[in-house]
């Protein structure tokens, strides 16, 4: 974990350090509110313990400035100002959390990791509903564009419409019927077995992709995920 901790006392902040460096964190020590942002902005951390009382602005300026920068990183505010209204006023200003001094080290500890835990959490969520993802197949929701890891793949408009209804599913058998319905949508013309031309070729171009098209007898077809060698 890489965090910043933004605190002039230098008591304080080399107790801090040498006691978060010890758990397994890298630490960046900044002593004011304007060296703070400079290195937030460069070097994003995973989590900031912000101190309010700074030598050259208010931490809450800080907070302030860091959240009208569009950086969302989680931030435990340590201050000894301790009544609910600062409590209130530092939430409200865009801290996750806040520890009021004198505070024990490990409970610092164990906030600064709930506080990334939640944060690399939400983070996976954020990912999971802009993308449909299987094995090493990647499709972007709003551009309906389907990547193998970072390589967008050569797809026709039918193969793409095909790839995307087995990623919704995937790991359970779609039938012919209903992809039928899909990849030709209203085109009555069109002679069922079309689906299977499709589905022919699409495996084609999901050789060596680390997912298998299979057919299954009754039931239709599905995406199979290739287990990775080596692991």
């Amino acid at each position: 974990m890489h965090l910043l901790l933004v605190e002039d006392d230098i008591s304080l902040h080399t107790t801090l350090r040498r006691s978060l460096v010890r758990s397994g964190m890298v630490v960046v020590v900044c002593k004011d509110g304007a060296e703070a942002l400079v290195q937030w902005q460069a070097n994003p951390p995973d989590v900031v313990v912000l101190d309010l009382s700074l030598p050259d602005m208010d931490g809450l300026e800080v907070l302030a400035r860091a959240r009208a920068a569009k950086l969302d990183t989680p931030v435990l505010i340590l201050t000894a100002r301790g009544t609910v209204g600062d409590r209130i006023l530092g939430l409200n200003s865009g801290a996750d959390d806040y520890l009021s001094k004198p505070f024990d080290l490990d409970e610092l500890e164990a906030r600064v990791r709930a506080l990334h835990r939640r944060h690399s959490s939400s983070l996976r969520d954020a990912a999971d509903e802009d993308h449909l993802r299987w094995g090493q197949l990647r499709c972007d929701r709003e551009s309906g564009a389907i990547y193998h890891q970072h390589h967008l793949l050569d797809l026709t408009p039918r193969e793409s419409t095909l790839l995307r209804a087995l990623l919704a599913k995937a790991g359970h058998a779609i039938s012919k019927e209903r992809l039928f319905e899909i990849v030709f949508p209203g085109e009555r013309e069109v002679q069922f077995e079309a689906i299977e031309v499709v589905v022919y070729r699409l495996r084609k171009k999901l050789a060596d992709k680390g997912v298998q098209l299979v057919t299954l007898r009754g039931l239709g077809y599905l995406l199979k995920a290739e287990p990775r060698h080596g692991n």
